[in-house]
């Protein structure tokens, strides 16, 4: 009966409309009833632009109080985005940390990413007994780790990690773009669209581009030629501010 009943509503979507299941909180519940609490889940925004910090978010939510609604950020509005993340906010225990372009230019964007989801997770105002994390990779916390390849569609914990963190690295982008203006940034948010990539051609890069990703490099070596050679012989050494934020 249950298959039939699934092969109905299939029927009922638009042809070539594949419906897919929202998160769930299965996973920390387990471990709840095992005993194991808190239990954190964390995502990052921003590792694929070419300008802009990369935002980590960890959440803890209240299984008493979870906000109805909430899925993977890139399924979602952006103004359904900002529901929930005022939600998940005014019932959650959370933490934000962001990693520079500085640290990116420094240590490759996989290490920043993993460095500042780290930061979120120890920045939480209770230490989690457990931390799901979206992607193939583990972060370094003082306590077990699994990591989810799709976590952000899968385990709730982290769906809402990713709406914290996309809508503090949207916020701050168009921020940045009071700042730079001319590169589109409060549209685009960094990202390597045609807008961009036009604008870096016209303007060069600016201080908030990621200078060793190849389009950056490319418009810094055609606005900036020395700059460019220099960077071939020079180690950044830089420590970036470290920012944090919890409730």
């Amino acid at each position: 009966m249950i298959r039939d009943k699934s092969a109905k509503d299939q029927a009922r979507l638009p042809n070539g409309v594949i419906a897919v299941a929202p998160p769930s909180f299965r996973r920390e519940r387990a471990l709840i009833k095992r005993g194991v609490w808190p239990v954190a889940g964390c995502d990052e925004a921003g590792r694929g632009p070419l300008a802009g910090p990369v935002v980590a978010a960890a959440v803890v939510l209240d299984p008493k109080r979870i906000p109805k609604g909430i899925d993977d950020s890139k399924r979602l509005t952006a103004e359904r985005r900002e529901e929930l993340f005022e939600a998940i906010c005014a019932t959650s225990s959370f933490a934000i940390a962001f990693a520079s372009t500085a640290r990116i230019d420094r240590d490759n964007i996989l290490r920043a990413s993993l460095w500042a989801l780290a930061r979120a997770v120890a920045a939480l105002p209770e230490p989690p007994k457990h931390v799901f994390v979206d992607g193939r990779d583990p972060i370094v916390t003082r306590c077990d780790c699994d990591a989810v390849i799709g976590g952000d569609g899968l385990v709730m914990s982290i769906a809402a990690a990713s709406i914290v963190a996309k809508v503090t690295r949207d916020r701050l982008m168009c921020a940045l773009a009071q700042d730079c203006p001319g590169y589109g940034f409060e549209s685009h948010k960094g990202y390597a669209v045609p807008e961009h990539l036009e604008a870096l051609a016209k303007l060069g890069p600016s201080a908030h581009h990621r200078r060793f990703f190849a389009p950056v490099a490319a418009a810094r070596e055609k606005h900036q030629p020395s700059a460019a050679e220099r960077d071939l012989f020079s180690v950044d050494t830089s420590i970036d501010i470290e920012v944090s934020a919890s409730l």
